[in-house]
């Protein structure tokens, strides 16, 4: 893939930085959950997302997976119900992963909330199916919050991996 101009050149992504962050993440979301309010956004969402895009070879569907299963443990939701909404969400994801590339992060943004949106309406549904629980209009507020946190989210898990601005004969790049 050629880099748009400008862009700087990133360093690879170190994998237990990866981990850290996704981990890091879930615990951010397990304690959110704590409060029970539905429109409080989704970190782990939102993570599990950025990382499929900017390193689809280490995040994938399986982890997705596994992530949303350990939300539903911790929340006491149908099994499978997070699951399900965030294999979609990485799905959409590392479908549209070329085109959302070519952005920067704020316009990233933007493709990204119809993704969010997505996962939203299927966790809906999915509730409505298992006669979970009715639910409820302020949950639509949390993807717009999600694709809110994207810019902020994206720069700080992106800074590990700038390079350094001087140059030396050390660092031809």
């Amino acid at each position: 893939m050629i880099m748009p101009a400008g862009r700087p050149l990133l360093l690879p992504a170190n994998p237990r930085f990866i981990g850290m962050s996704l981990v890091l993440a879930l615990l951010l979301h397990m304690l959110l959950g704590l409060w029970g309010q539905d429109w409080l956004p989704d970190v782990l969402a939102v993570t599990l997302v950025f990382w499929t895009v900017h390193q689809p070879r280490r995040v994938g569907l399986l982890l997705a997976f596994a992530m949303g299963l350990m939300v539903d443990v911790h929340e006491s939701a149908l099994l499978g119900q997070n699951a399900l909404s965030y294999v979609v969400l990485c799905g959409l994801a590392s479908a549209s992963q070329r085109r959302l590339l070519w952005f920067p992060l704020d316009e990233q943004a933007l493709q990204i909330l119809p993704l969010f949106i997505a996962a939203s309406v299927l966790e809906w549904v999915t509730r409505l199916l298992a006669n979970d629980s009715w639910p409820y209009w302020s949950m639509l507020v949390a993807p717009f919050l999600q694709a809110g946190l994207w810019p902020l989210i994206g720069a700080m898990l992106l800074v590990p991996q700038r390079r350094a601005f001087e140059r030396d004969d050390i660092r031809p790049l």
